[in-house]
């Protein structure tokens, strides 16, 4: 993995595991996502007329493409919101986990990606260390718990969110081969705000729309550049790497939103959430260089 890609996926994590804090701090986590996502799309559509880079019409290879990832995204906080509301984090989280499980899986088969054996263990020690940083012990009852319960719709759309987030990252990797990561980053989150607006827009989500914006429109505003900053390092890091290795390394704003837990908002740091830490962190240098 090239410098300038870890470099670039290492700052998406940055700011990814940034936006996570401010949505911690918000009230309506959902209409707040919303509200993000219409700052950032607000900011793109401000920056892209003053750049220098020519827009260029997308073929329909890259629309396909940059739709597949809206869907599959928007689909992802979906299950993912929905696993959350009916099960226990220490079940719900190492599941919806599970994409990076399929990433490389994908990327071999369906993009021909070729994977060092240096970054192959890698990928193993991040996939291990993001499944394990949210369970009770490190035991090996404990490794499998989460998968005793199929029949329980929190595990099965976990399960859900975890694929379908998979297939979003390869659909983004095929788009951003082809076309300009900054455009396709634009129309992807386009797409996904006129997505998002439909289910906003219910009657539950009406009366808090207002009411989040005037309680955290400072939050808000910042949460415009940082989200972008985000979308756009990630996008031009994969470009230049194997998503197979790109969306484990991305998994360091685990490390970093834990660190800011710590630091910001007086989170414990059990014995667990440090070992696994750790295993990413290691996980992420060997895929460096592997």
């Amino acid at each position: 993995m090239s410098q300038i890609a870890f470099t670039l996926i290492v700052i998406s994590a940055v700011m990814h595991a940034l936006w996570n804090l401010l949505v911690k701090r918000s009230r309506h986590k959902t209409v707040f996502i919303w509200w993000m996502f219409v700052a950032s799309g607000t900011l793109f559509s401000l920056i892209v007329p003053l750049l220098s880079i020519p827009f260029q019409r997308p073929d329909s290879h890259t629309l396909l493409m940059v739709s597949l990832g809206a869907v599959c995204f928007v689909l992802y906080h979906l299950f993912n919101g929905r696993a959350y509301r009916g099960g226990d984090l220490s079940v719900v989280y190492p599941l919806c986990q599970t994409s990076m499980i399929y990433v490389p899986i994908w990327g071999i088969i369906l993009l021909r990606e070729r994977l060092s054996l240096l970054g192959i263990c890698g990928i193993l020690l991040v996939i291990f260390g993001t499944y394990s940083i949210q369970l009770q012990r490190l035991t090996l009852a404990e490794l499998v718990r989460p998968f005793r319960n199929l029949k329980s719709p929190s595990v099965r759309d976990a399960l859900s969110a975890g694929f379908i987030y998979s297939i979003g990252s390869v659909a983004e990797k095929s788009g951003v081969g082809h076309y300009s990561p900054l455009y396709f980053t634009f129309i992807m989150v386009l797409i996904m705000l006129i997505l998002m607006s439909f289910n906003i827009l219910r009657k539950k989500y009406r009366p808090l729309i207002s009411a989040e914006l005037r309680e955290h429109w400072g939050l808000i505003l910042c949460s415009g550049p940082i989200m972008m900053a985000s979308f756009l390092s990630f996008r031009y890091g994969l470009n230049l790497s194997p998503v197979s290795y790109a969306v484990p390394v991305r998994q360091i704003s685990i490390v970093i939103g834990v660190l800011i837990g710590i630091i910001f908002l007086r989170e414990s740091f059990g014995k667990i959430r440090l070992i696994s830490s750790l295993f990413i962190m290691v996980g992420v240098i060997l895929i460096r260089l592997g």
